[in-house]
C-alpha cells in the first residue's frame, strides 16, 4: 500500500465531509468563542460563525488539498514544501517562533520502551518525555498493597490507589522531559525498593498534601485506537492536538489546524522540563501494551490529559487485579487527584465521597467524564479477541 493511498480515506472525508458525532459536537460548541476569534479558524472550523450541530456534515477542503499535496510530494510538502511555508508565514504573522529550519529539521524517533513487572505481566509505556513511566510507578506502588482483596471503590481502596498516584505524580511533574536535554533518573524510578519505600509514606487514615500543584491544563482533544490482526499483530497508537482545537489557529490556507504542546513546558529556570530551543515538552499521550512472556496479551490505551496515567493503572488492575472484563474495567466509576482536589465521577456514591473528605481529601464532582479508553485483549488458549470501547467519547470496538 502506498503513502497515496493510505491518506485516501482523510482526503475523501475532508473534501467530501464526515458526520459530526455527539461527544465532538459538545465539546465543539464549548469551543466556539475561541475558534470565532481568529478569522482563519472560524472560517475552516465554524459554520455562519457557530460550531457545527451533531448529525451534519462538516467539510475542511483547504486541508484536503494538503493532505492530497502530502499524497503526491510525500512527507517533504509538509516539512520543507509550500505547506511549510504558509505555517510558517502563518506563525509570524501571529508572532509565532516557527521557522523554516525547525520543519526542515524534524523527524520521528524510534525509542526503547520503558515497563514495570506487575502480578506476573509486563507492561510497556513510552519513555519521558512521555509520562507513561507515572503509570508504571503508581502500578509499582499498588504492587505492594493486597489491592484485589479490597471492596472496589470503598473508601480503603480509593485512597490507597489515590495516596499511590500522587506520589508518582511528584516524581513525574518533576522528571519527565527531554531525554536529549537531561539524565534522567528511569531505573531508579522505577525500581521495586523505590516502590517499597513509596508504599511506606502512605498514612492509610490521612490524605498526603499536593506537593506541587500540576502545570497540565486539561485537554480533550485527543484520539486513541488500537488494532491486532490475524497474525496477532498489535498496535496501540495515540494522537492529539493537546487542549481542544489544540491553538485554535489554523495555519492560513493549509487546513492544518496548529496543537499548542509548548503548553507542557515549566517557566521555572532550571527545571529539568523549562522551556528550551528543540527541546521536546512533557507529553501527556501514552499508549500501552501488556505481555505475557514474549506474547502481547493485551493492547490499550485511556486518553484524558494527565489522567492518562490513572486511567491506564486503574483499566489494567480493574482487569487483572479484580477479574473484571474488558468493557467493565473501562465502565467503571472514576476519581482523579489534581490541584489540591479528589474529582470523581457521579457514580461514586456520597457515603464513600463523606468518608475520604475524613481523612483530609478535598472532593469535588467532575464536571465532563474522565477521559476515554479502548482495549483488545488477545486470548491466545481460545483465540479470541475481546474488544472494549469507552462510552465516555464517540468509539466502538469492531471486529471482522
Amino acid at each position: 500500500m502506498s503513502f497515496a493511498d493510505v491518506l485516501q480515506p482523510a482526503i475523501a472525508f475532508a473534501e467530501g465531509g464526515y458526520a459530526v458525532s455527539p461527544v465532538v459536537a459538545k465539546f465543539w460548541k464549548r469551543n466556539e468563542a475561541m475558534l470565532a476569534s481568529s478569522e482563519v479558524a472560524r472560517e475552516t472550523l465554524l459554520v455562519d460563525g457557530k460550531a457545527p450541530t451533531a448529525g451534519t456534515v462538516h467539510r475542511q477542503p483547504n486541508l484536503g488539498a494538503s493532505l492530497r499535496k502530502i499524497a503526491k510530494e510525500g512527507r517533504d510538502a509538509f516539512y520543507t514544501g509550500a505547506i511549510a511555508e504558509e505555517i510558517v508565514r502563518y506563525s509570524h504573522e501571529q508572532d509565532g517562533l516557527l521557522e523554516l529550519d525547525d520543519l526542515a529539521a524534524h523527524a520521528g524517533e524510534w525509542v526503547e520502551p520503558i515497563f514495570t513487572e506487575y502480578r506476573g505481566l509486563r507492561l510497556y509505556e513510552i519513555p519521558p518525555n512521555g509520562q507513561g513511566i507515572q503509570a508504571l510507578m503508581t502500578l509499582n506502588i499498588l504492587e505492594n498493597t493486597p489491592l484485589g482483596s479490597m471492596e472496589h471503590l470503598s473508601p480503603d481502596y480509593i485512597h490507597t490507589f489515590v495516596e499511590a498516584y500522587k506520589l508518582a505524580m511528584a516524581e513525574r511533574d518533576t522528571y519527565v522531559s527531554d531525554p536529549a536535554f537531561n539524565d534522567l533518573p528511569i531505573a531508579d524510578m522505577l525500581s521495586k525498593p523505590f516502590a517499597a519505600s513509596q508504599y511506606g509514606r502512605i498514612d492509610p487514615s490521612q490524605a498526603a498534601a499536593f506537593s506541587r500543584a500540576s502545570a497540565l491544563p486539561e485537554h480533550r482533544d485527543t484520539i486513541y485506537l488500537t488494532i491486532v490482526d490475524k497474525d496477532r499483530n498489535a498496535v496501540s497508537f495515540i494522537n492529539s492536538l493537546y487542549m481542544n482545537y489544540g491553538s485554535g489557529l489554523v495555519a492560513g490556507g493549509t487546513g492544518v489546524t496548529l496543537q499548542n504542546r509548548a503548553a507542557g513546558f515549566v517557566l521555572e529556570e532550571g527545571h529539568f522540563n523549562c522551556i528550551e530551543p528543540r527541546k521536546r515538552p512533557f507529553h501527556t499521550i501514552i499508549p500501552a501494551m501488556a505481555y505475557r512472556g514474549d506474547h502481547p496479551i493485551l493492547s490499550f490505551g485511556v486518553m484524558g490529559g494527565y489522567y492518562q496515567p490513572m486511567g491506564h493503572s486503574y483499566v489494567f488492575t480493574n482487569w487483572l487485579d479484580f477479574g473484571m472484563d474488558l468493557q467493565e474495567a473501562i465502565d467503571a466509576p472514576r476519581f482523579l487527584p489534581g490541584n489540591g482536589v479528589l474529582t470523581v465521577e457521579r457514580p461514586i456514591p456520597q457515603e464513600t465521597r463523606a468518608a475520604l473528605e475524613k481523612r483530609g481529601h478535598v472532593i469535588a464532582e467532575a464536571e465532563v467524564p474522565h477521559g476515554g479508553g479502548q482495549a483488545i485483549y488477545i486470548d491466545s488458549e481460545s483465540g479470541v479477541l475481546q474488544g472494549a470501547s469507552d462510552p465516555r467519547k464517540d468509539g466502538c470496538a469492531l471486529g471482522y
